[in-house]
């Protein structure tokens, strides 16, 4: 039946993630009792005054098809929150609303890629970056960050790395999978390599802003460098943050005319999002906000407990993170004491049978030699996951 599949699609590959998590409910429907930790997703339930808007919507009688881009109480409400919490003026005509973030970056890609453009992708990266370039037509350009410079790109590498070529740059901080961010002078200093290249476009994957605990306010690229909004596309939504990983709602700040042609693409595919969530996402960000600081105090203090935990299992090196919900550790000497494991593959397939414990493998990420392990799940099973890894490995 391979014939009858475009060659295009056969190059992608499935979610790693997702196989994981798959793999998982496998062995518990086998009856075995497998903890979990490949997830990405908050495992808080959504804000109940967030769940009644939603509610409240049905009743009123707002289950039509809304604009495609989204309603605009909701291109409001994304407005306000961009002046208010990231100093970013914006206009409905910038907005699109869509099926989630990653939905976002995927009609952006499509939009804005030709055949044969290069979109520079940091490793480690969000598995799902490089086959929506390939999806796109175009080519994924990685760039190997270093774990002494904490997983993030250098002006200087980046300024080696561009070229004729290259189309984008995708940014993602705090970062999946190593939760790191970037400071300001940091910030500064990619921000001149993209002023000193007119024709690349920079791509803020922004889904983690509020889960941060780093010790400097998060900044955004628009808000230090006027001079680069006409290029800058900024993605966020209300997944993480809100708990609203099903909900599905996603948004995109840009220049008008590259909103257009996502919107275009968007047009064609999907149409517009559910408008149940999209009221439900209004309402989150127009609402009471103190449940974002609730969420993220418990993803601190899990991060914290996990990486003291990773660090202290023979073989593991754990790097403390700036936000999300992920630790990314070093596994590359736990597997060299293992005589039948060979990499990072096969050691998470190790850690599945002999610990009961789903991770997910570094190399889809673009990191061959680490693991990654969800915090989203509360401590006791942290706790349970973290005694079982270090028995199996100590036996």
């Amino acid at each position: 039946m391979d014939n009858f599949i475009a060659a295009l699609i056969q190059q992608v590959k499935p979610s790693a993630t997702i196989a994981v998590s798959m793999k998982a409910a496998e062995l518990k429907r086998a009856g075995r009792d497998v903890i979990g930790l490949g997830a990405g997703e908050p495992d808080f339930d959504t804000p109940e005054h967030i769940k009644q808007a939603a509610i409240d919507a049905i009743h009123s009688g707002q289950t039509k098809y809304t604009a495609v881009d989204g309603t605009a109480e909701l291109k409001a409400a994304i407005i306000n929150k961009l002046e208010r919490e990231n100093q970013i003026a914006a206009e409905p005509s910038q907005i699109l609303v869509s099926c989630g973030a990653k939905h976002s970056i995927f009609n952006l890609l499509q939009a804005v890629i030709n055949p044969g453009d290069e979109v520079i992708i940091p490793t480690p990266y969000w598995v799902s970056y490089p086959d929506m370039t390939v999806l796109a037509g175009g080519q994924p350009c990685l760039l190997e960050t270093r774990a002494e410079d904490h997983f993030k790109v250098t002006a200087d590498k980046l300024r080696q790395t561009i070229n004729e070529k290259t189309k984008l740059v995708m940014l993602n901080a705090p970062s999946n999978p190593t939760g790191m961010a970037y400071t300001r002078t940091e910030m500064q200093a990619i921000g001149e390599v993209l002023l000193e290249n007119p024709h690349v476009l920079l791509c803020t994957d922004d889904i983690y802003e509020h889960i941060y605990w780093g010790q400097e306010a998060l900044n955004n690229y628009i808000a230090m460098f006027p001079q680069l909004r006409d290029r800058v596309i900024l993605i966020n939504g209300v997944s993480k943050a809100y708990a609203m990983t099903g909900w599905r709602i996603g948004y995109a700040l840009a220049h008008e005319a590259i909103i257009s042609a996502m919107r275009k693409v968007q047009s064609q595919s999907t149409s517009n999002p559910c408008s149940i969530s999209q009221a439900a996402a209004v309402t989150a960000l127009n609402g009471p906000q103190d449940c974002l600081r609730v969420m993220c105090d418990a993803f601190k203090q899990r991060h914290d407990y996990l990486v003291a935990a990773l660090n202290d299992i023979d073989g593991f090196s754990c790097l403390s993170g700036d936000g999300a919900f992920y630790a990314f550790p070093d596994v590359s000497a736990a597997i060299e004491q293992l005589p039948d494991v060979n990499d990072d593959i096969e050691f998470a397939s190790w850690l599945l049978e002999n610990a009961e414990v789903a991770v997910v493998p570094g190399t889809p990420f673009g990191a061959a030699g680490h693991v990654r392990l969800s915090f989203a799940t509360d401590m006791e099973t942290l706790q349970k996951a973290m005694l079982r890894i270090k028995k199996a490995i100590e036996n």
